[in-house]
């Protein structure tokens, strides 16, 4: 059967070193012979997507998700990725950690397949594929969290003698993945809090088990998520975990006690912590420590700051990263890094963070999101933009995040022609350039 494409010699390029891979394995090799279609589609998707291919060649048990059109490009929303998820772990043994992982992985990997397909086709816009991405990410943290958990009780029992599940303990995502915009190839940015008493310990010693102090307990705790998450298997891993947002960073306790954490915002975060606050989200855990953390994030990002102070901070700050990040001046002319550069989504996120830490403390819904659209429809709703310069972020926001999407996953480098979204990049400029005027410090 012939397959016809427009770019026929750059999609052989790519389809054959899958091909090869496949051909070690006669089963897959059996199913594209005796299901055309499926052939058909890989062919489209390699043709579409360099990512796709490699994906496919990384992890060929994928070929399976593309013998049913239907289910390829139709999404289940969050409850239903939770009800598979279960469905999936329980017909493994919990103690086969690395069968554990392997499944995981193989989730992972067929659902961003498919909002990887859904996107190439147009049938899913950047938004809606950030989300879908979010929600995948929450719904494995969430297991990886119940599974360690399950696996510590049982070993050294409950942490102060508290039955409740998962008691005790959160997982707060940062970045993209707390303000909701995870891409393809996102890390995640993680922080672990606890509210267990400090001096406390577990109750295993009632139970016929080894007790270890809360600390320690909740120290393996996020150890094990980590490895659940980052350890690479024949699968590759799961997410690339980063916690260098955590109080003091690197060198700051793995599991911070809430106490400690509101301690460190307080009195020793810097202003770009306060900014990164600004998009923090508690995902998984104990319900009343996650509603501990975000009274204590509103209650930070609430407090009245001197608006002078605070604008030279996050414009030096801005400064900085354009420094390092943005293009080269010998190149600056011929290309716009739509992420790094001036007038693109690092300036527009910017702009959003200073508003929050800014004005929130007249107008609290300031902080009641984390993620930037909703931020910026608040900010027009509280007087602070007008209409048409939300527009105009919203707009050069979601073009730009389209873009960026785009290049991933044509695996190319986040660089477009300097002329191209010139008009965008000059609105972003111009509502830059009226917020940290001295005018508008007020």
């Amino acid at each position: 059967r012939v397959i016809t494409t427009d770019t026929p010699e750059e999609t052989l390029k790519r389809v054959l070193p899958l091909v090869q891979t496949i051909a070690r394995r006669s089963a897959y090799l059996s199913l594209l012979c005796e299901n055309p279609d499926s052939l058909k589609r890989l062919v489209e998707l390699a043709r579409t997507s360099p990512w796709i291919a490699a994906q496919l060649q990384k992890n060929p048990a994928l070929l399976d998700e593309l013998l049913d059109d239907r289910s390829l490009y139709q999404m289940p929303d969050k409850t239903q990725l939770q009800r598979e998820l279960r469905a999936g772990v329980s017909a493994i043994a919990s103690q086969d950690l690395e069968a554990q992982m392997e499944f995981l992985r193989y989730f992972r990997n067929a659902h961003a397949l498919r909002v990887a397909a859904c996107e190439v086709s147009g049938a899913m816009p950047v938004m809606i594929v950030s989300d879908y991405l979010t929600y995948l990410a929450e719904v494995i943290l969430q297991y990886a969290l119940q599974y360690v958990w399950t696996e510590l009780v049982a070993k050294y029992g409950y942490p102060d003698g508290d039955e409740r599940e998962q008691s005790h303990f959160a997982v707060i995502g940062y970045g993209k993945l707390g303000g909701i915009e995870l891409g393809h190839s996102s890390d995640l940015d993680l922080v672990f809090i606890h509210d267990a008493a400090l001096n406390g310990d577990t109750d295993g010693n009632s139970r016929g088990l080894k007790s270890i102090d809360n600390h320690t307990f909740f120290t393996r705790m996020g150890q094990k998520i980590i490895h659940l998450l980052n350890t690479k298997t024949p699968s590759g891993e799961l997410y690339e975990v980063d916690m260098r947002l955590r109080p003091s960073g690197n060198s700051g306790l793995l599991v911070s006690a809430i106490s400690g954490f509101e301690k460190y915002q307080r009195e020793n975060a810097w202003n770009w912590e306060h900014q990164a606050l600004v998009r923090a989200r508690a995902i998984a855990g104990d319900p009343g420590l996650c509603e501990k953390f975000e009274r204590i994030r509103q209650d930070i990002l609430q407090t009245p700051r001197d608006l002078k102070t605070l604008a030279a901070e996050v414009v030096a700050m801005r400064e900085k990263m354009r420094a390092h990040l943005g293009s080269k001046p010998s190149r600056s002319g011929r290309s716009f890094h739509i992420k790094h550069d001036p007038g693109g989504i690092v300036d527009i996120e910017f702009m959003v963070q200073y508003a929050v830490l800014a004005w929130s403390h007249a107008k609290p819904g300031l902080a009641s999101f984390t993620d930037n659209i909703r931020i910026l429809e608040n900010l027009e709703q509280s007087n602070k933009l007008s209409a048409e310069e939300v527009a105009q972020l919203i707009e050069a926001y979601k073009a730009f995040r389209s873009v960026g999407h785009r290049l991933a996953l044509q695996n190319l480098p986040s660089h477009v022609d300097g002329k191209s979204l010139h008009g965008k990049r000059q609105s972003v400029l111009s509502i830059w350039q009226n917020i940290f005027s001295p005018a508008n410090r007020s």
